[in-house]
Formats: C-alpha cells, sequence, structure tokens
C-alpha cells in the first residue's frame, strides 16, 4: 500500500481517533478505525495499527478488544479525567458567580475535549449556565494571574476598587483613587472570588472581591506583612468573617438545640467544643467577626438560638434585631 503524504502523522491521528470516538462503552471495528484514517489522509494496513496500539499503551493510552457477535472493537479504557470527575469540574465551573456566562461556555466546551464524543454529550445534558447569576467582569481571569504573578515575584500590586451604584452602574471607590496592597493569598468563599492582602493605608489585613478588581498592576516594591501571614490561618479567616464582612474579632458564647449541631459543624468544622447548657440545648464558643451580616446568620436560625456573651454582643444584637423589627411595625 503506497504511503500517503500524512503517514508520519498515521499515529497521532490514531490517538485523536480513539480519544474522541471510543471509551469504555463505545468502540470501534478495525475497519471503522481504518475509515476514520483516511478521512485524514492516512492510509494504514492491520498490522500497523496493532503495533501502534501496543505503543499507545506504553504512551499511557490503554486499547483493549471486545468481541460482539462476530465484530471485534478497540477502545480506550483508561482516561486523565474520569466521567465523573469531568462532571463535577464542570458543576463548580457553571455554580461559579465570579466566572461569567461566556467563560462558563468556554471553559466546559474546552473540558469536554477530555471527554470522548459519546460522554461529552452526556456531559452537556447537565450544563444549564443561563440565567444563574454570574459576574460580568470579563476580566476577572486575567485578574487573577496578575495577582498570582505578583505573589509569586513577591511584589505588591495596585488597583482601582469599585461598588454598584442604584442606576447598576460600577463606581470607583475612594474617589476613584488607586488601592495598594501586599497581596498573599486567593480564596473563594460564599460563591466570589477574593484577594486576602495587607493594605498599605490602613497597615490591616483585608480582603477584595476580585471582579470588583480594575486596573491592576505589579508595582516595584517588595511585599510587606510577612510576619503578620507567617502562621495565617485562611480557612479561620474565612469562617470568622461571615459573607467576608469585616468586624471586630470577638470570642461568641452561642446557645441552640442539641439537633441544630449539624448547622455550626458545618459553618465552624468539626474543632469546636459543645457544652450542655440545660435539657435539649448546649452552647459553644467561637471565634468571629462581628458584624450585621453575623447577626443575619444568627437570626435566620430561629429564636431557639441566641448568643450569651459576651454583654456588648448580646446587646448589638438586640438593637439589630429591633431596628429590623421596626421596619415592620404597623402604624
Amino acid at each position: 500500500m503506497p504511503k500517503s503524504s500524512n503517514q508520519k502523522l498515521k499515529l497521532p491521528y490514531l490517538m485523536k481517533i480513539m480519544l474522541e470516538k471510543t471509551d469504555e462503552n463505545h468502540g470501534l471495528t478495525m475497519q471503522q478505525i481504518l475509515d476514520e484514517l483516511s478521512r485524514y489522509g492516512v492510509a494504514a494496513e492491520r498490522k500497523s495499527i496493532y503495533s501502534d496500539f501496543e505503543d499507545m499503551n506504553l504512551f499511557g493510552i490503554d486499547v483493549i478488544c471486545d468481541r460482539q457477535g462476530r465484530d471485534h472493537l478497540y477502545h480506550v479504557v483508561s482516561r486523565q479525567f474520569e466521567l465523573a470527575e469531568l462532571k463535577l469540574l464542570i458543576d463548580a465551573v457553571q455554580s461559579s458567580k465570579f466566572i461569567t456566562e461566556k467563560k462558563s461556555r468556554q471553559l466546559i466546551n474546552k473540558v469536554k475535549t477530555l471527554a470522548s464524543e459519546n460522554e461529552a454529550d452526556e456531559l452537556q445534558r447537565q450544563v444549564y449556565v443561563h440565567g444563574r447569576i454570574k459576574t460580568m467582569n470579563e476580566s476577572i481571569y486575567y485578574n487573577v494571574d496578575d495577582i498570582h504573578n505578583a505573589i509569586n515575584s513577591d511584589r505588591k500590586i495596585r488597583f482601582k476598587y469599585y461598588k454598584w451604584s442604584i442606576n447598576k452602574r460600577l463606581v470607583a471607590r475612594h474617589g476613584g483613587d488607586f488601592f495598594y496592597v501586599s497581596p498573599w493569598a486567593l480564596t473563594w468563599d460564599d460563591e466570589n472570588y477574593y484577594m486576602i492582602a495587607l493594605d498599605d493605608l490602613s497597615r490591616e489585613i483585608r480582603h477584595y472581591r476580585v471582579d470588583k478588581m480594575d486596573q491592576i498592576s505589579i508595582i516595584d516594591e517588595k511585599r510587606e506583612g510577612k510576619k503578620l501571614f507567617r502562621d495565617f490561618d485562611m480557612a479561620a479567616y474565612a469562617r470568622m468573617n461571615f459573607s467576608m464582612y469585616q468586624g471586630e474579632i470577638k470570642k461568641v458564647s452561642i446557645e441552640f438545640p442539641d439537633e441544630m449541631c449539624g448547622v455550626f459543624i458545618d459553618r465552624f468544622g468539626k474543632d469546636i467544643s459543645f457544652v450542655k447548657s440545660g435539657s435539649g440545648r448546649s452552647r459553644l464558643k467561637v471565634d468571629v467577626a462581628v458584624s450585621n451580616q453575623f447577626f443575619g446568620w444568627i437570626m435566620s436560625l430561629g429564636p431557639d438560638v441566641k448568643i450569651t456573651a459576651p454583654a456588648d454582643v448580646v446587646t448589638q444584637v438586640a438593637k439589630a434585631a429591633s431596628r429590623f423589627a421596626a421596619n415592620y411595625r404597623q402604624g
């Protein structure tokens, strides 16, 4: 059989065909494989395909042959990602508020290339991006890359920070002045992406929504705050700052019915300690950033959950509840 001009690409094309068109549940006959190769302008003999399969197995792409009736079907049985893992990746992308709808579709289409065509069809059935709450900041991906580069190069960054106005426009904070910070970490909390940094002006550890940042640039100044962040616990920081709203950190005692213990384990982790506080009730002490968001969370748990200490926090939550109720009083 005469060799075609694409003969030197036979193995790459064969790998492409087997990865795209076969999986554990779908195979190709030898004739179908030869036909697929011919579409790429590659002529091949059966014996050479068997040899190529051996090379693919050595390369980590396992091809096996199953007999179905009179047919022998060849298919790839191992991949870098299992189908269940790809579904998890797609779920994460489509549920992430900080990824725009446009970028979500682009990323999902790329994830689907890691599966066979048949598996990609199965993945497509679980894609529900339209109508989800998504950020509108298309530059977030470049923001994340700039922040990582600054962290890796041990440099400060500057950026403008925005908030929504009543007319649904982003308005620059601080009169449009640049923020100067030393970035130390990125975290995903409450479906949003945050940068954790030492603020140059306040000299405090603060967090910033990445999708609200713009005009990021790395400046030629070494980062500060190394000692502060040496033992910094990102998980604890996220637990204390409800919805990433800052407030004074205080150790708060919370009393609740025993059957609600799971609510607090889910929020603060299994390392918390419960102490009995009467029949069918317990209490715990945790460090939290005292804020209206924390009070709102406590009140959302119902009247059987209450803050019992310290006294000043009890007073604050009582005043917050009173102000809230005043909005609904008649007359």
